[in-house]
């Protein structure tokens, strides 16, 4: 068989079409993506505003790893934003009194499934203390536990509400004072 350079011109073309083809596919893909990432985020919301009782975009949501638990925390962005501030401090109120009985429902409607964890913080609810304390804006229910089992039961669920709340907080467990 003898090589032209007819030929090798042909391969080459050939090549790089199928690798622009590729490249555009994998963009496609990757938009595909990105689209349903944002559809789900937004349900998120729309279901957080429905569940929690106040706007997801005029509070913000902290999820803190510490090495006996963690913590979640609410806050109303604006100073002057008294009744996002009340709801907070109702919603995680009632949070922590669901957490301690071992009701999780709230952060399962909120995310149409079973976050991480949420099975062993269930068994283990006996040996999770779940404290309410308000803050200036807001409130955080600070979770503690002496059981090896349920801390990394309680970081996997606190790593998946960052993750789908799209918090940017530290996935790391902060070894410092609570």
């Amino acid at each position: 068989m003898r090589i032209t350079l007819k030929w090798v011109t042909s391969l080459f073309i050939i090549i790089m079409m199928s690798q622009i083809a590729n490249a555009q596919s994998q963009s496609l893909q990757q938009h595909d993506h990105s689209q349903g990432e944002n559809k789900r985020y937004e349900q998120v919301n729309e279901r957080g505003d429905h569940t929690m009782g106040f706007s997801q975009t005029k509070t913000t949501h902290h999820f803190r790893l510490k090495d006996d638990g963690g913590a979640i925390e609410v806050t109303a962005i604006s100073d002057d934003d008294a009744a996002s501030r009340d709801q907070i401090r109702r919603h995680l109120k009632h949070i922590a009194q669901m957490f301690s009985e071992g009701d999780f429902s709230a952060p399962m409607f909120i995310h149409a499934q079973t976050p991480p964890g949420v099975e062993t913080m269930k068994r283990s609810k006996a040996e999770i203390k779940y404290q309410y304390e308000e803050t200036d804006r807001g409130a955080r229910v600070r979770i503690t536990t002496a059981n090896a089992e349920a801390v990394k039961a309680v970081h996997e669920f606190l790593r998946f509400q960052i993750q789908d709340h799209r918090t940017g907080d530290s996935t790391e467990v902060d070894k410092g004072q609570s």
